[in-house]
């Protein structure tokens, strides 16, 4: 009998480490789409809704979705986020679970898409990103939002691509976005201190189009940018946290509002993972964002989800 129930604890304990893997490689070739559907199945039902779908122009990359919560009422404010990939892939289609997450803290939700790879050389990718925050201006009281309470976000590549859009005066002001309609950023495991470039993803996207030293969010800080929260993981290879940390600096060097939350431990996707279930469980990441953007733009009455 003993013997029996050790080979079903192996049996048991194989299965685990094969679903393990199986995990672990589908998060690998499509990492966003497995968090979606891990948000989608463990956590409760939020009773957000997507409500329209937009262009931002004629490349099928240039795209945006809005979300909201069903029963959501007034003009929310805005979280506008835009995804990572080394501005080489990547699909605000496959990040559903920030809506469900952000929303039901009093917000619209827009998932904002840019071209990626050749079509996406810099500038293209911050054009794009602009272009999407000028639509959200333009177009966002239509589904419930504030245009005047922007908040800008990303997680990696997305992350450096809202910080240089809300630090670079320029490419809101040619959006037809004034400065301060946008009241905050939160950059997620961002690259805001990299040139001179040196990863084969950098310079492809900067160095092939002979971009220098003003393609960084750290050169362009100003004291009248709006407030920043850097979260960053301590052992992210992928980005350094050293570029949240210079820019950070920067910032308040400048006089400007910088916050940072450093991860021990944690890489590159952990801040991202924290602000979806199941990994919501840890409140740390999720805690500290919900209360910066109160801060930023505070929600009178928190939108309460639906239930079942």
């Amino acid at each position: 009998m003993k013997r029996r129930m050790m080979w079903i604890a192996a049996v048991l304990l194989g299965l685990l480490l094969v679903a393990a893997l199986a995990f672990w490689l589908a998060v690998r070739q499509n990492g966003p789409t497995v968090l979606d559907a891990v948000d989608r199945l463990s956590g409760p039902d939020t009773g957000v809704e997507l409500v329209h779908r937009a262009s931002t122009g004629s490349h099928p990359e240039q795209r945006l979705i809005v979300y909201r919560g069903k029963s959501a009422s007034g003009a929310l404010p805005v979280f506008v986020f835009f995804h990572g990939g080394a501005w080489a892939h990547g699909d605000p289609r496959d990040y559903g679970f920030i809506a469900r997450n952000i929303a039901p803290e009093g917000y619209v939700v827009v998932l904002g898409g840019y071209r990626l790879n050749e079509p996406g050389r810099y500038p293209a990718m911050l054009e794009d990103t602009a272009a999407a925050v000028g639509w959200v201006y333009d177009n966002i009281e239509d589904y419930g939002g504030d245009p005047d309470r922007i908040v800008l976000s990303g997680h990696s590549a997305g992350a450096y691509n809202v910080m240089q859009v809300a630090l670079d005066t320029g490419w809101l002001e040619k959006a037809g976005v004034p400065q301060e309609a946008v009241r905050a950023v939160v950059g997620l495991a961002g690259p805001y201190d990299f040139h001179p470039f040196d990863t084969d993803r950098s310079r492809a996207a900067f160095a092939s189009v002979g971009a220098g030293a003003e393609s960084q969010p750290v050169n362009n800080v100003r004291g009248d940018a709006p407030p920043v929260l850097l979260v960053h993981g301590e052992n992210d290879t992928v980005v350094r946290i050293r570029n949240s940390k210079a820019l950070a600096h920067a910032l308040q060097e400048a006089g400007a509002r910088a916050e940072t939350l450093y991860l021990p431990g944690k890489t590159h996707n952990d801040p991202l993972l924290a602000l979806t279930h199941p990994w919501r469980r840890d409140p740390l990441v999720f805690e500290r964002v919900a209360q910066f953007l109160q801060a930023a733009v505070p929600v009178s009455v928190p939108v309460q989800a639906e239930t079942p």
